[in-house]
């Protein structure tokens, strides 16, 4: 069951959100051909130790790094390496930051250098579907409602949904109630109640949907290579308009 939060309680998230939407616009600054994810794991760690946050990824259940940084085909939960970044490339960046105990959840992705017309279509459809999932976020409405619309628009756009990862509550853990899947029939699932805070994260891929785990026991691959982008916030449900925690401004 869901747990709903108070306003108090959503300031404390939403101080969390701000440290990793800063995070991601520093990422957005320093990511290039050439640079590693490791490198970035690194600065993300110091930026939210320096802003009085925690990451809160490094250790949860083994994970041994402040992001999972998934390049090219990783769909998710990829390890930072010293492996340099290409011209063309595209990495999802992913973390997690802990203020006091309160978590907020962003995943962003970059294009590295120069990226083609159809790595450039599928970031803005991953990018589009996340806001349009968003915008079905409401108190009254259901979680099938945002999977619906996130599905409907993505296959209009020619992509797939991955999906067998989906958003969840977030509150004192990474992971609470309700799952949100990005797949869907509206109308259907949990009903969304103002004090909600969820993540919406839809994974998209631009070939087919199978996906199989790497033996790290972590990294996400598309059986066919094909590449994926994702977008992530976390949002509280109102009695309005969603609120997003980790908007960047």
């Amino acid at each position: 069951m869901a747990k709903l939060k108070t306003q108090e309680e959503i300031s404390h998230m939403h101080r969390a959100g701000k440290i990793v939407a800063a995070c991601h616009q520093e990422i957005g600054k320093r990511i290039r051909p050439g640079v590693t994810t490791l490198h970035i794991d690194a600065f993300v760690e110091e930026f939210m130790r320096r802003h009085g946050a925690v990451p809160a990824q490094k250790g949860y259940k083994g994970f041994p790094f402040a992001t999972c940084a998934s390049v090219n085909d990783v769909a998710c939960h990829g390890f930072p390496s010293t492996q340099p970044l290409q011209d063309g490339d595209v990495v999802t960046i992913d973390m997690v930051a802990n203020v006091n105990g309160w978590l907020a959840d962003s995943a962003w992705t970059y294009g590295i250098g120069r990226i083609d017309a159809s790595t450039q279509a599928l970031m803005q459809t991953a990018q589009l579907a996340l806001y349009r999932g968003i915008a079905k976020a409401r108190a009254g409405y259901r979680i099938g409602d945002i999977g619906h619309e996130i599905e409907s628009f993505v296959q209009r756009k020619g992509f797939k949904v991955i999906p067998d990862f989906i958003g969840h509550g977030i509150g004192t853990k990474i992971h609470e109630k309700p799952d949100v899947y990005h797949t869907g029939k509206a109308g259907t699932g949990v009903l969304l109640e103002a004090g909600m805070v969820i993540t919406v994260e839809p994974i998209i891929g631009a070939g087919g949907d199978d996906v199989w785990t790497d033996s790290d026991g972590w990294t996400v691959r598309t059986w066919d290579s094909s590449r994926t982008a994702q977008y992530e916030h976390t949002i509280a449900i109102t009695d309005g308009d969603p609120l997003l925690l980790t908007q960047q401004i």
